[in-house]
């Protein structure tokens, strides 16, 4: 049974707690990420991190949510207030929105009833989930315009543009797994995976949609719509209290959705790894929850390990990465995956995918080689740029005298 037709027949009731469970689940691993976060940072620049409050530090994120609550609700005199209010509500309400698609567990027994852990199976559930996550930038766009302050205003359109670039090339990555899985469904795609994970089929769409997926969540070394060294703290600079709380609650259940996707579309969702199939029916399946987890962890790491190694870029470096390398690149492999996918359906010779594979490797070894000499020649160029100036400039001097003040003066009190 398809898993459309298995949550199709949930009681209301059902579909209402397990909706809460999803929710509860998501704030609890929020709390749990951010101490997993600063413990992991520490580590790495060698401090311990928060370890007083509860064993092991474990209710830090606790304690710091229940401070901002306590917090003075500050609202700037020039500030729009209803939009002012409504922005982090609308980052924290729809970073939730996503989970409703995503596809937990397989089938398993929830109070007597045989469903899955997935709220909804649409036939367009991976465009739902970006939709939803372009509507969530309208939450950081509004926060920086009704500040009526310059930083905010700044780390509000810096975040916009930011958003738009990454969102293309994260789009034209998925759209090598819709031609192999054949649906748009997350279900289906995960069924798909039975066998292979798309990070090994589709490796290049995996890597550009991992490297898109940071960019659209402002994480460093992306961060450029709260850099601190210019934007004080970009769009929510104005902001304190349960506000700024709400829009920290959405970066992570951001990161956390995000990771989930990543998982449902390359690592083959709930499934276990290969060669551990039969731990699926373990727990009445509710193991393949414990799978799915584990893999969203594994995308958690990678985003401290990135914001624990990497300098923030330059913001022109980073949308020229964008704009220029990512999207090229997923165009280009669109097309080769199409025709690939195309001369597998018609079974054509294994030779004629051979020789149409090895023409592409050719092609991107003789593009890239190109880059590196048209790079080379530029740097070149620079060296040799050594004409002097039309203006005048002072002479340096070349010989500095020095005094050598330690030395001891005749009738000195150390001669």
């Amino acid at each position: 049974m398809k898993t459309a037709e298995l949550i199709g027949n949930d009681p209301g009731w059902l579909i209402t707690v397990k909706a809460l469970l999803v929710f509860v689940f998501c704030v609890v691993l929020t709390l749990l990420s951010v101490w997993g976060e600063r413990r992991l940072v520490g580590r790495m620049q060698q401090r311990p991190g928060p370890n007083r409050v509860g064993p092991f530090g474990l209710i830090q994120a606790l304690a710091d949510g229940v401070k901002l609550a306590l917090k003075e609700d500050i609202i700037p005199a020039a500030a729009d207030k209803v939009v002012f209010i409504l922005a982090p509500i609308i980052s924290a309400t729809t970073c939730f929105m996503s989970f409703a698609v995503i596809p937990i567990t397989g089938p398993v027994n929830l109070f007597g009833q045989q469903t899955a852990m997935q709220l909804t199976d649409l036939p367009i559930g991976v465009l739902y989930v970006l939709a939803i996550a372009s509507v969530g930038v309208y939450g950081i766009i509004l926060a920086g315009w009704s500040s009526g302050s310059t930083y905010p205003l700044l780390g509000g359109l810096r975040s916009s543009a930011q958003v738009i670039s990454y969102e293309i090339a994260m789009g034209l990555s998925l759209v090598a797994v819709f031609i192999y899985a054949g649906s748009m469904s997350t279900s289906d795609i995960v069924a798909a995976q039975s066998n292979t994970w798309y990070a090994v089929v589709l490796f290049p769409s995996f890597v550009i949609y991992a490297i898109s997926m940071v960019g659209e969540t402002n994480r460093a070394p992306f961060d450029l719509a709260e850099a601190e060294g210019e934007l004080v703290g970009g769009f929510h600079t104005e902001y304190s209290s349960l506000k700024f709380a709400l829009f920290f609650l959405a970066e992570y259940v951001n990161i956390i959705a995000v990771s989930a996707l990543a998982t449902t579309l390359f690592l083959g969702g709930y499934h276990a790894p290969p060669f551990l199939g039969f731990t699926e029916n373990w727990l009445g399946g509710w193991f393949t929850a414990i799978w799915f987890f584990s893999k969203v962890l594994v995308f958690f790491f990678v985003f401290v390990w990135l914001r624990g190694t990497l300098p923030r870029l330059r913001y022109d470096q980073f949308m020229q990465f964008g704009w220029k390398v990512l999207i090229p690149v997923s165009i280009v492999w669109i097309l080769v995956v199409a025709t690939l996918r195309l001369l597998s359906l018609q079974s054509a010779p294994r030779i004629y995918v051979i020789g149409f594979a090895s023409v592409v490797v050719l092609l991107v070894m003789l593009v890239n080689i190109g880059f590196e000499n048209a790079k080379t020649k530029k740097i070149k160029a620079i060296i040799d740029d050594t004409s002097a100036p039309s203006f005048s400039i002072p002479e340096l001097p070349m010989n500095i005298s020095s005094i050598n003040v330690s030395a001891p003066k005749k009738g000195s009190d150390r001669g």
